[in-house]
């Protein structure tokens, strides 16, 4: 039984977090679940929640298009080995028959969507694999009015570019933790307010990995920290197309990465950068096999002139969001009726 202790703390959670409850549903390719498959649990959400609805998802191999359409959902999975979403689906074929991106990735989150978070699984796009083509694919794919969204000890791959795009330019805010990687160019790249920890990236192409939009309000920011990248010989590191601001804090890089800094793309009409194109920093971040001059600390240089130990999910989201705390929430009233 919860103590009062408890009870208290999470009342006094409540106005800043959805409310946890043990999983709704249960998804299980065997039957012995709520429903075969995750879609179906999906469309059985109802419109509106006061809380989070977990659907736990049993080990299997998955072949979906998911489409989310409600918010306040955390998709469990019993072992990110095991339990693996899978599809294909290539950006530019599907856009030749559908008016936006929506549906054109393995994971859809609908525009206005928020606080979706997927723990413990593997999604990936397999289209490449297929058929030999590694143009733009998404892994999960999110457009405007989409925030709030959580990936933690999952792998997120794709064979193509584009794996992970949040693409909320005004007030995204998405953060990632205990994860992997794996794409083509650009695989990451998120748009708004983005912190990844602890995670492990691998590229597949000679032009970029992460990639960042933050060109609606000059606070946006991709935070990297304690990451590890890498990728085939001569990776390059990073771009932009649009103001950006990087900061890559204890980040280790494989000695196959390209001796490139990131850089600014120029684009067709030209873009004007209304912040400057030189906002990334960099501290205690190095190369397995000699460190390249342009990741040297220089942190000092940044507006808010941040020290390293202040560089964490509150100073990333300004204190409007904690993520940490809704996956442990998540994590701890799930455990119970495991």
């Amino acid at each position: 039984m919860t103590s009062i202790l408890c009870k208290s703390f999470l009342l006094s959670l409540f106005i800043f977090l959805p409310v946890f409850a043990k999983p709704d549903f249960i998804v299980a390719q065997d039957g012995s679940g709520d429903f075969t498959t995750i879609q179906s649990a999906l469309n059985s959400i109802p419109d509106s929640s006061y809380k989070t609805i977990i659907i736990f998802i049993r080990n299997g191999l998955y072949k979906e298009k998911l489409f989310i359409e409600k918010s306040n959902v955390a998709l469990v999975g019993e072992n990110k080995d095991s339990t693996i979403i899978v599809f294909a689906e290539l950006r530019k074929k599907w856009r030749e028959k559908n008016p936006d991106d929506y549906g054109a990735g393995v994971v859809n989150i609908k525009n206005k969507v928020s606080d979706i978070s997927f723990i413990s699984l593997t999604i990936r796009n397999i289209y490449g694999s297929l058929f030999g083509d590694n143009d733009h694919q998404f892994a999960i794919r999110a457009g405007e009015g989409v925030t709030r969204i959580i990936i933690e000890d999952c792998y997120i791959i794709a064979d193509g570019g584009d794996t992970v795009s949040l693409w909320n330019t005004d007030d995204g805010m998405y953060y990632h933790n205990n994860c992997f990687f794996e794409g083509y160019v650009d695989y990451v790249c998120p748009r708004g307010y983005c912190f990844i920890e602890n995670s492990r990236f691998y590229g597949h192409n000679l032009t970029a990995s992460i990639w960042h939009d933050g060109s609606q309000n000059k606070d946006h920011k991709f935070v990297l920290s304690n990451c590890y990248f890498d990728g085939v010989n001569g990776f390059p590191l990073g771009r932009f197309h649009r103001d950006a601001q990087f900061f890559l804090i204890n980040c280790t890089f494989s000695e196959n990465m390209a001796d490139k800094k990131i850089f600014f793309a120029p684009s067709n009409p030209p873009r004007v950068l209304r912040w400057g194109g030189n906002r990334i920093y960099f501290y205690n971040c190095h190369r397995e096999g000699g460190d390249f001059s342009w990741h040297q600390n220089n942190l000092e240089l940044a507006e808010e002139k941040p020290i390293p130990e202040q560089i964490n999910a509150a100073w990333v989201f300004n204190n409007k969001w904690n993520p940490s705390e809704v996956v442990s929430l998540i994590k701890k009233e799930f455990s119970k009726y495991e």
